[in-house]
């Protein structure tokens, strides 16, 4: 039998936005990382490795929409990996710093 015109199913509400995974290059699985939280232009990296930082301590800079934005660290650790520097064009959700 011919298919019923039905009227057209509802549309599924978009799903809430899930934080996404961490997009993390060149870091292990479940490792603590801060990532960038837009895109933009990396302009000042202020740790290194082996350095003890407190939560909500600046680990580096970044331009975007013509704006300087400090990124901090949410958790207390040491500063296992710079995964950026300088100059560096990275995407929203990037790791920028790995954490032990």
């Amino acid at each position: 039998s011919p298919a019923a015109a039905a009227a057209p199913a509802p549309k599924a509400a978009p799903a809430p936005a899930a934080a996404p995974a961490p997009a993390a290059p060149k870091v292990a699985a479940g490792a603590k990382v801060v990532e960038a939280p837009l895109p933009g232009t990396i302009t000042k990296v202020l740790v290194k490795p082996g350095q003890a930082l407190k939560a909500g301590e600046t680990v580096c800079m970044m331009e975007a929409m013509k704006m300087e934005n400090s990124i901090t660290v949410e958790f207390a650790g040491t500063v296992k990996s710079v995964l950026v520097e300088v100059g560096a064009q990275v995407q929203s959700g990037q790791a920028l710093v790995e954490l032990a």
